[in-house]
């Protein structure tokens, strides 16, 4: 399955909308970098602030490498091939298990040990009930618990894994205003 390629327009948007995450990342390391605040970034020496923002980069990079991995391996716990994913990345067979070595064999979905969720500075851990259901527990970034609502059993790792995102995202820590 090849996918094609995004429309010049999709590309301004996505251009846009990388910068638009970027920016405040690149503020916070400048202004960590300095003790200026973020809205001075861009006063201060410009192969200072170009190499904070290739840290920002170097963030979002890993980050990106992070989340294609799992978007692999759910894709793999739902039955994708190393060939369908090398074919969607545009690579071989072997460069799609070389890149991603336990995204098809990686039972972590399919078995009842828990598995976690990282995402928003909190975690989650997904739990497989016997009965085959899935709940979830998690600390938001900004230290408050939470948990499937009323011992809500969802049919699939990746329900669970949505609503227990949901939490995360929503106790996010609050950095606004911060340096």
């Amino acid at each position: 399955m090849m996918l094609p390629e995004i429309t010049q327009e999709e590309q301004v948007e996505l251009d846009k909308a990388l910068y638009d995450a970027l920016n405040p990342l690149a503020s916070a390391i400048r202004s960590r970098e300095t003790g200026l605040p973020a809205d001075r970034m861009w006063d201060a020496d410009p192969v200072a602030v170009a190499l904070s923002v290739l840290a920002a980069w170097r963030a979002v990079d890993a980050e990106v490498k992070r989340l294609t991995a799992n978007a692999a391996a759910t894709a793999g716990s739902y039955g994708a091939s190393y060939e369908q994913l090398g074919a969607v990345w545009g690579i071989t067979r072997q460069g799609a298990r070389k890149k991603w070595p336990g995204a098809i064999t990686r039972p972590a979905l399919a078995t009842a040990r828990p598995t976690s969720l990282e995402t928003f500075g909190g975690t989650a851990e997904l739990v497989q009930a016997p009965s085959g259901g899935w709940s979830w527990r998690g600390e938001g970034a900004d230290g408050a618990f939470g948990a499937a609502d009323d011992g809500a059993c969802y049919a699939t790792a990746e329900e669970a894994a949505a609503h227990a995102g949901a939490f995360l995202k929503e106790h996010a820590a609050d950095t606004a205003g911060q340096p």
